[in-house]
């Protein structure tokens, strides 16, 4: 099963809380936690792009670096891990977005990849007066299908003709062209974005309920991956991510979760929850959807907590899921959270039995 990590790009990372370890992103931050992913064989870091925070007195989200930049960055100081930045397409021309990305390839060797977002909390890009209107929402993966057609027609064959609905492009270049065709991940949940995912990407994260401890809450939506791929012959593979909390024992873990648990943002739960509705027709599955219904907890996604062993157990089990590639992780504290990964909880795994080889070399 591969690992990847979530990288800390936005302050405090994936908890929002105002016990939990409060940081500022920077490049000293990231460059240290990949530079350790890689030495512990991690496979790949994935960064967001976030452009306006939730606010409260946590400040959620609200300092965040850029993603290309920072991924820009890493490829220059590691050697072997994969690295994926995140385009926020309302914001930036696909030419610009598939330059950018080719630039990286060359830096990096061949390590690049991009993860594409729609962009569904609207203040992000109405602050800039860039946000298309409501009817964004419906077909928001109409316009990022044209979106990836132009930056894999440049990235392949150096131009790009397509005339579409959202985009119209005259004769556009690229070169020099990339090592290779650019992988890219989308992280869709709907019926719409999941069959988007299924024809255009490598990967799609398929992440189940946000309920602890419960390693086959993936299943459903890998299951509805494989489904859409198999219905048209592609080969999408699914990934799942986690927030791991872990320490020397199951209880001294949860006590950590309960301790955050105890500072929950709720003004920027809230402030989140009124940007998730302005999707007044949401899908079934949707991830507005899915925002609006969660309960006001520090991180509303999947978590293993508990002790070095309890999770490792649990990863093993997840990578038996059929289908599932692959697992992305966050920690409540990155930096810590990489050295017990890497020391205490992968040596564990069965799954990962060639990264720990890897890692003592």
């Amino acid at each position: 099963m591969d690992i990847g990590v979530f990288i800390p790009i936005g302050n405090n990372g994936w908890l929002i809380s105002t016990t939990s370890p409060q940081y500022a992103p920077s490049f000293e931050l990231n460059r240290q936690v990949v530079q350790r992913a890689e030495h512990y064989g991690f496979d790949f870091a994935l960064s967001m792009i976030k452009l306006r925070g939730f606010g409260g007195p946590s400040r959620h989200w609200d300092d965040n670096l850029e993603s290309f930049t920072l991924m820009a960055a890493l490829a220059a100081v590691t050697s072997r891990i994969e690295l994926y930045a995140t385009v926020a397409t309302l914001a930036m021309p696909p030419a610009i977005a598939a330059r950018m990305a080719m630039t990286i390839d060359n830096v990096s060797n061949g390590r690049f990849g991009l993860n594409l977002i729609t962009g569904w909390q609207k203040a992000e890009y109405a602050q800039m007066g860039l946000w298309p209107g409501d009817a964004h929402y419906a077909q928001r993966y109409d316009m990022l299908a044209e979106y990836v057609t132009i930056m894999n027609d440049l990235w392949t064959t150096g131009r790009s003709d397509l005339k579409g609905r959202f985009f119209q492009m005259e004769d556009c270049r690229l070169g020099p062209l990339p090592s290779r065709r650019i992988p890219t991940i989308a992280a869709a949940t709907s019926d719409p974005g999941m069959a988007f995912a299924a024809q255009h990407c490598k990967y799609n994260f398929c992440n189940g309920s946000g309920a602890i401890n419960d390693p086959r809450a993936p299943v459903a939506n890998v299951s509805r991956l494989r489904a859409a791929t198999q219905a048209i012959g592609t080969a999408t593979r699914a990934l799942a991510s986690t927030m791991v909390i872990a320490d020397e024992t199951d209880a001294a873990a949860m006590a950590k979760w309960e301790h955050y648990k105890a500072g929950t943002d709720l003004e920027a739960i809230a402030w989140r929850s009124e940007q998730a509705s302005g999707d007044k027709t949401p899908t079934a599955n949707s991830h507005s959807l899915q925002l609006r219904r969660s309960e006001p907890l520090p991180n509303n996604g999947a978590k293993l907590i508990g002790s070095y062993a309890t999770v490792a157990r649990l990863l093993d089990e997840m990578s038996e899921i059929e289908g599932l590639a692959g697992v992305m992780l966050t920690f409540d504290d990155f930096r810590i959270g990489i050295e017990q990964f890497g020391q205490r909880i992968q040596p564990l795994m069965q799954s990962r039995r060639h990264a720990t080889a890897l890692a003592a070399e």
